[in-house]
């Protein structure tokens, strides 16, 4: 029986692994910085069909996807899923509470955001946000409409790219600064008028992912110089863990494993004396002056 890679997946503020078996069901193993991981990809790259309220629907087609989608999905597949989802503005009448975020990923880099409140901080962890802060609580329409007014009155936006999150990861400043950030912006969101009655506000309590990604513990995060571009079959990765944040794992000698890329592939343990030999891209160096980082905030 096979078992495919789903990609990463925060199990209790903790990184892990996500493996689907068909009629086996889903599960994860946890990933422990420090250790060594290998693994090279089997045969073709599968659609993991849609998984919706904690359930996996197999692909009906079977059918394999791109080494270089950041989805794990078949077109057919990824339509159904967005047919029936908050993110793709298509379940508007979802009844459950939503929580209104602020997450900073670097200097200038905060967006506004919401998550299903039953999730906790899960959606986070998934982004990567190294600082953050709830803003309110309420109905989705609501929560939908606070984080409307932020982008309009204070230019705060609800996006940004992975690349751009990754590329200054270990070059942080400390948490005070991040926090201070934060603070300040909660503060200008909740001075503005116009906020929908039905949203509880909540006080600013500023929380941190530093130890939990790993960039303060073991050895930290060293700079990231290239990230996988895609994962091809019988291409290996080998290397040590040192840290992870949102979908990306990395590695001791800078390397970044993005691991939406793993997912939908059967992963194997490479032969013995194996090294990376996945196709990789250059990752510019956030080590520049403020100046020359202008172009990504």
């Amino acid at each position: 029986m096979t078992w495919w890679c789903t990609g990463i997946r925060w199990k209790d503020s903790a990184p892990a692994i996500g493996w689907y078996g068909k009629e086996r069901g889903e599960r994860a193993s946890a990933l422990v910085y420090g250790q060594r991981l290998a693994f090279v990809a089997r045969g073709e790259r599968c659609c993991l069909g849609v998984r919706r309220a904690g359930k996996r629907t197999p692909c009906p087609a079977s059918a394999t996807v791109p080494g270089r989608g950041g989805s794990a999905q078949c077109p057919e597949c990824a339509r159904l899923d967005r047919s029936f989802s908050v993110a793709a503005d298509t379940n508007a009448a979802d009844p459950r509470t939503y929580r209104v975020y602020l997450a900073w990923f670097g200097p200038g880099m905060v967006k506004v955001g919401i998550t299903a409140e039953e999730r906790g901080s899960a959606r986070l962890l998934e982004q990567g946000a190294m600082s953050w802060t709830w803003l309110g609580r309420g109905p989705l329409m609501a929560a939908r409409r606070t984080e409307e007014l932020l982008r309009a009155a204070l230019g705060v936006p609800d996006r940004i790219g992975y690349a751009h999150k990754r590329a200054v990861r270990a070059h942080l400043p400390g948490a005070p600064e991040r926090a201070r950030e934060v603070t300040e912006l909660h503060g200008r969101a909740a001075a503005l008028s116009g906020w929908p009655e039905t949203l509880e506000r909540l006080e600013c309590e500023v929380s941190d992912h530093a130890a939990v990604f790993g960039t303060d513990g073991w050895k930290g995060i060293p700079e990231p110089d290239r990230v996988i571009a895609e994962m091809a079959a019988e291409r290996a990765v080998v290397g040590r863990l040192v840290g992870a944040a949102g979908p990306d794992l990395h590695f001791e000698d800078g390397l970044v494993v993005d691991t939406r890329l793993l997912a939908g592939w059967e992963l194997a343990v490479p032969a013995e004396g194996a090294v990376t030999s996945v196709p990789v891209a250059r990752i510019p160096s956030a080590a520049a002056p403020q100046a020359g980082q202008d172009g990504l905030f």
